[in-house]
């Protein structure tokens, strides 16, 4: 079951959106057309995550291709619970 989250991605400046968790993936969706294709759908593989670090509420995913992404996310202890579920970590 996906769960859902209200963000906002740190991508030249603040970008509302949705973030979507599930045993897969951490998606992030926004509905914005002037933002870069790549940032309206991102998707973030759960198996490619190599950490996530926190500096209040906002998660730095790094990734293991070096790739690094921030969100702000506004229910920080609801999500580090639910990712740890899915990801096992």
């Amino acid at each position: 079951m996906k769960k859902a989250f209200m963000c906002s991605l740190c991508h030249n400046g603040i970008l509302g959106g949705g973030l979507y968790l599930d045993s897969q993936s951490v998606t992030y969706k926004t509905q914005k057309i002037t933002v870069d294709k790549k940032y309206r759908n991102l998707v973030l593989p759960l198996r490619e995550i190599a950490d996530i670090t926190w500096k209040w509420c906002i998660a730095t995913f790094h990734m293991k291709n070096g790739e690094e992404y921030k969100i702000i996310i506004f229910n920080k202890p609801r999500f580090r619970k639910c990712y740890k579920e899915y990801s096992g970590s």
